[in-house]
């Protein structure tokens, strides 16, 4: 059976250097390309050596047009501009793209959905297996418990993140509105300061924290009448990011143009 061929965008940051690691070490993986702004100094550079795996015989290229052409799958991890180009790109060439990218508005993951309409399109706010599992099983709790139970989400970064809440706390808040049958951006509350009053039934709060270098916390709390349900992971490397990633491209190579999610990927859309 033929090698999925992937190819990494922002191929000298952090989780690209990350995913060209763990591409190299995937059975049934090829790396085919790595791309990067054409002011990267990156440019021109063999992607291995770049990593740290090697010479691997991939050049980093800003050309993405002509990179994609022959390629299965692009994993993106960059910025939310960065990944709607690429989508508009991988529509043109039937690419099937995972999207890795935090920040993203509503408005930017309807635009990705629009492209789903031409080729595969797999987005998470978390492309960890234990993080997809737990929304799972955060939708199921929050079918399961009424508005006695209120529902807080408080998660934890490293300080250099630039998004707040991140992109798993929104991601998780979804499962749990999903599972309550209400609308997040209506029920939300992500602010709080002064005299606030007190809390609504039925609203789902968030908490954020910076500090130090925590890859990532989060937990989602059911506070109910004397008694406390907490769910919640705990990421210790960004290898799990890689790792989930390239499982969704090894599985959304082939599949029919749509949009997809981790769930779809792991089979949790029924939990």
């Amino acid at each position: 059976m033929a090698k999925t061929r992937l190819v990494v965008a922002g191929a000298s940051g952090r989780m690209g250097r990350m995913l060209i690691r763990t591409i190299d070490e995937t059975p049934g993986c090829v790396l085919h390309g790595a791309l990067e702004r054409p002011t990267s100094g990156c440019v021109g550079q063999d992607a291995g050596m770049v990593s740290g795996v090697g010479d691997l015989g991939v050049t980093v290229s800003s050309e993405a047009r002509n990179v994609l052409t022959e390629a299965d799958v692009l994993i993106d991890f960059t910025t939310p501009e960065a990944s709607l180009a690429y989508a508009a790109l991988a529509a043109e060439t039937n690419t099937a793209h995972v999207v890795g990218t935090t920040g993203l508005s509503a408005e930017q993951i309807d635009a990705l959905r629009a492209f789903g309409e031409e080729t595969v399109i797999i987005q998470s706010g978390n492309m960890s297996l234990g993080v997809n599992l737990l929304a799972a099983l955060v939708r199921k709790v929050a079918t399961v418990l009424g508005e006695e139970f209120d529902i807080e989400i408080l998660e934890m970064h490293h300080r250099q993140k630039v998004d707040a809440p991140s992109g798993t706390a929104f991601m998780l808040g979804e499962a749990a509105a999903q599972g309550r049958a209400i609308d997040l951006e209506e029920r939300s509350v992500r602010h709080r300061d002064g005299h606030t009053g007190a809390r609504d039934p039925g609203d789902i709060g968030f908490a954020t924290l910076r500090g130090g270098t925590v890859v990532g916390d989060h937990s989602v709390i059911f506070a109910g009448p004397h008694e406390r349900i907490v769910l919640q992971h705990v990421a210790e490397q960004r290898i799990l990011f890689a790792r989930g990633a390239v499982r969704a491209a090894i599985w959304g190579k082939g599949k029919p143009a749509g949009f997809y999610s981790m769930a779809d990927v792991l089979g949790l859309n029924d939990v």
